[in-house]
């Protein structure tokens, strides 16, 4: 048993949204739906998944803007991200405002992650990693069996995270990814929030920020 994914890039911020399907089952979430539904909902179709919810990482308003408008219009609920991002989802209609972005309500999750939660696609279980640094509740997801973890804006492929918008932490950040992160194994495949994917063990070796060489 596995899980399929396709990857959407929306917004004009390009954020990467994803579907992932289950193979055994059919059914699927959606992870940081952004906006652009239309084009989210397109590569639902063409993966032919049956959304059950919708995974959110954290709750900046490129990664979360549209989940809300998803949640009623497929009546699923959202999961995600860790409770101390509350403030960011109270205040997406200001911060939309604020930055020319599309309106978005204000909401909360039907359900707040932890770390050492899980979550479910289908029959697949994605463990729930909290890793704030880049906002204060941030969670990534990580599916073991075959060795993807959906990472949203804490590490890119060369880079980290932002750490200067409210409530971020630069220390908290690179300790998530080489705490929290890195041990997964090299071999990890991650999903960033922007940009292409790449490796845990290529970050470590290349990454400027995070290498071992800085902190070895």
């Amino acid at each position: 048993m596995s899980i399929q994914c396709a990857i959407v890039p929306v917004t004009p911020y390009q954020q990467n949204c994803s579907v992932i399907r289950c193979e055994s089952s059919g059914r699927a979430a959606i992870v940081d739906p952004g906006g652009d539904v239309e084009r989210i909902l397109a590569a639902v179709e063409k993966l032919s998944g049956e959304v059950e919810k919708i995974l959110l990482t954290h709750a900046h308003m490129d990664h979360c803007a549209a989940a809300d408008v998803l949640r009623r219009q497929l009546g699923v609920p959202i999961e995600g991200p860790q409770r101390e991002d509350l403030f960011w989802l109270q205040g997406l209609p200001q911060f939309c405002e604020m930055s020319g972005f599309p309106h978005a309500d204000a909401f909360e999750p039907d359900r707040w992650l932890e770390q050492g939660d899980s979550v479910t696609v289908g029959e697949q279980v994605l463990q729930v990693l909290h890793c704030p640094g880049h906002t204060p509740g941030h969670v990534v997801f990580f599916y073991e069996p075959q060795k993807v973890a959906w990472v949203g804006d804490v590490l890119f492929q060369g880079s980290i995270g932002r750490s200067d918008f409210p409530r971020g932490n630069h220390e908290e950040l690179v300790q998530s990814i080489r705490g929290k992160l890195f041990p997964l194994g090299d071999d990890i495949t991650f999903i960033p929030g922007h940009g292409p994917t790449s490796t845990f063990g290529q970050e470590r070796q290349t990454n400027p920020f995070v290498a071992d060489s800085r902190y070895g």
